[in-house]
Order: C-alpha cells, then sequence, then structure tokens
C-alpha cells in the first residue's frame, strides 16, 4: 500500500494530503486561491529576492549607469 504524504501549503499552512499529481494539483500550495494569492504577492512586488550588494557590484552598476547616460 503507497504511503500517504501530506504536506503544509505554502501559503496558509493548511495541512492537505497530495493524492497524485494531476491537472488540478497546486504544490506547493494546497487550493487554486493558495497559488493565486502567492502569484499576487509576487506581481504587486511584496516579495523579493534580494542580498545586500558588495561594494564592487555597486560600483559596476555605478560604472554601468553612467555608461548608459553617455549613449
Amino acid at each position: 500500500m503507497p504511503e500517504i504524504k501530506k504536506y503544509k501549503c505554502a501559503l496558509c499552512k493548511k495541512e492537505y494530503v497530495r493524492s497524485s499529481v494531476k491537472e488540478e494539483d497546486y504544490f506547493p500550495f494546497c487550493s487554486e486561491r493558495c497559488r493565486l494569492m502567492d502569484l499576487g504577492s509576487w506581481l504587486k512586488e511584496e516579495y523579493v529576492t534580494s542580498r545586500p550588494l558588495k561594494e564592487e557590484e555597486l560600483v559596476e552598476l555605478a560604472n554601468a549607469e553612467g555608461e548608459e547616460k553617455e549613449e
């Protein structure tokens, strides 16, 4: 008998069972609602994937912006 796996929704943290991979599978979310709410948060730029920039990177960005203005 296959083992039943339980997951926690990435948004609401509700526990759910993922029975099989199918078209209406919203993994890692429990429902379409949670999936769309997460997408909306990304589109509204509420989430960011960043890290502090190193000094060398800041210099490179400043130089690149200066070159763009000259063109």
